[in-house]
């Protein structure tokens, strides 16, 4: 919002390991894991604001650090792996203080929010790692960022919903303007735009922001006004808020038969939202509306980087872009059809032969 090695296109995003408890961690006890003798492989992950149950960057950079840890037979603690919960961005510099403090050689920081507390202690801590996720810091030797072409998997997205719609008219709901988001929100509408033209239709793509990544009410508001303009399918770009469009998606399809021409359809992001999208129809029958999520590799970049570390191998002052190629970015198979999912993946092997040039920025 948010690598690569090593995910096939149909699978559904990692899942939590059984056990682990996502909990509040700042000031957590550095030694419940366990002792570990390979302080070199520490790994510490700092998450923004949303916390990391978030269904979104923080829960999937967690996932991959966990990943990680039991590739390296690490455990959850001093010399393992943690994280430090933010629940505010004061909180940002202590928990990496804490985290130094603590021992963990490489440190991540989830989200552009953290580019500057993260900027700051590696200049202060030369002798440890830092990674900035979804951003760029430039000129220190012992940062690596690491960001994501969002925009190819949002274009498939937009293949997706431009051939789901019923009505015609389809929605993106975006957090708060910037680099980020604007590669969700260039790649849906340019999928949207070429494969209306494919058919031979007009498809209207209604767009509106939150102005945040957290309020679930005010994007919940907004999401009413589309689905009240005819919007059957709305992808969202919006962190945390995004649960408000998925609560406002459920309302719809409650007063409907499972099988409705009228059922609405929500694409999640950057983690797979199929749990976001589980409800009951008004004929009592178990369903899903989450059509798809367009996954943002988090967990694949965290556990990439990670590993290269403790190879001594830290990617310091690189960029590194995770794609469609390596699956850093990728759609999940939820409910999309089987022709219309065909459809999407022609598309994405047309984007990755350069047949399809998809754009970062959304035009004006």
């Amino acid at each position: 919002m948010k690598k690569i090695k090593f995910k096939k296109v149909l699978a559904t995003g990692t899942v939590l390991a059984a056990g682990i408890a996502l909990t509040a961690c700042s000031g957590a006890k550095q030694n419940g894991g366990g002792s570990n003798k390979k302080s070199s492989a520490s790994v510490a992950l700092i998450t923004d604001t949303a916390g990391v149950d978030d269904h979104s960057f923080n829960q999937s950079g967690w996932e991959g650090m966990v990943a990680y840890g039991k590739s390296q037979g690490l455990k959850r603690g001093t010399n393992g792996y943690q994280y430090f919960a933010s629940s505010s961005a004061s909180d940002f510099t202590p928990n990496i203080n804490q985290a130094v403090a603590a021992g963990y050689k490489t440190i991540f920081g989830v989200g552009y929010s953290l580019k500057g507390a993260i900027a700051s202690a590696a200049k202060k801590h030369t002798d440890k790692n830092f990674v900035i996720i979804d951003d760029v810091i430039k000129g220190q030797k012992n940062v690596a960022s690491a960001n994501f072409k969002s925009q190819d998997a949002s274009y498939m997205a937009g293949v997706v919903a431009a051939r789901t719609t019923k009505t015609n008219v389809v929605g993106f709901i975006g957090g708060v303007h910037g680099h980020i988001v604007d590669l969700f929100d260039a790649g849906f509408a340019k999928g949207v735009q070429d494969t209306a033209k494919k058919m031979g239709k007009k498809i209207t793509i209604l767009n509106q922001y939150v102005g945040s990544f957290t309020a679930a009410d005010k994007e919940k508001s907004i999401a009413k006004a589309m689905f009240a303009k005819k919007a059957d399918v709305i992808f969202h770009a919006s962190g945390s808020a995004g649960q408000g469009l998925f609560s406002e998606a459920k309302s719809v399809n409650e007063e409907l038969p499972a099988n409705s021409s009228k059922k609405v359809w929500v694409i999640g992001v950057d983690s797979d939202q199929s749990n976001l999208g589980k409800y009951k129809s008004k004929d009592g029958k178990k369903s899903n509306l989450c059509l798809t999520s367009v996954m943002t590799g988090v967990n694949v970049a965290v556990k990439d980087i990670a590993t290269k570390a403790a190879k001594g191998k830290f990617p310091g002052g690189k960029q590194l872009v995770y794609g469609l190629k390596h699956n850093g970015v990728y759609l999940t198979r939820g409910y999309v059809a089987d022709s219309i999912w065909k459809q999407a993946q022609t598309a994405r092997s047309q984007i990755l032969a350069g047949k399809i040039s998809v754009p970062s920025h959304p035009s004006k």
